[in-house]
């Protein structure tokens, strides 16, 4: 006998689908290093995309995809790959692996520029000093509801 999924069953499946893709990608991105894995699912549970989102901001840029990778890195990204950025930015939105890497490779330039892991998170998010502190504060909210109190002790 043949059922037909209910549309809000499909859509729960698929989710799972994505976030069980996304999670794999996190773990590729952070090669074994559980303190750049803990740091990734921070980031997504903070940023809360998906494969194929494409949000438009208020500045007219868009966050990508499932780490809502800002559309600003498309041209530094394309620049750095040789690759065009209509390349680079469908990647962003539809490949979870490319751009998870591309989040790694931001969170880690901020790092290696600043040799500040809390600088380098917020900067994730924003050039602006009090939204970076804002944003850091919350991802250790996400960190610590994902990965337990005892985590920064």
């Amino acid at each position: 006998m043949l059922t037909q999924t209910a549309p809000a069953q499909a859509k729960s499946i698929l989710s799972a689908s994505h976030e069980a893709k996304i999670g794999q990608c996190i773990r590729q991105a952070a090669a074994g290093h559980e303190w750049l894995e803990r740091t990734l699912w921070g980031l997504r549970d903070q940023e809360g995309g998906w494969i194929g989102a494409e949000i438009l901001n208020t500045d007219g840029s868009y966050d990508l995809g499932p780490m809502q990778v800002n559309s600003w890195w498309v041209g530094r990204i394309s620049k750095i790959l040789r690759r065009s950025g209509s390349e680079v930015r469908h990647w962003l939105i539809h490949d979870a692996c490319f751009n998870v890497r591309a989040a790694r490779w931001i969170f880690l330039s901020g790092l290696a520029l600043t040799g500040d892991y809390w600088h380098s998170v917020g900067a994730y998010h924003s050039p602006t000093k009090w939204r970076q502190q804002r944003y850091g504060a919350n991802v250790a909210g996400k960190l610590i509801k994902r990965f337990g109190s005892d985590l920064f002790e």
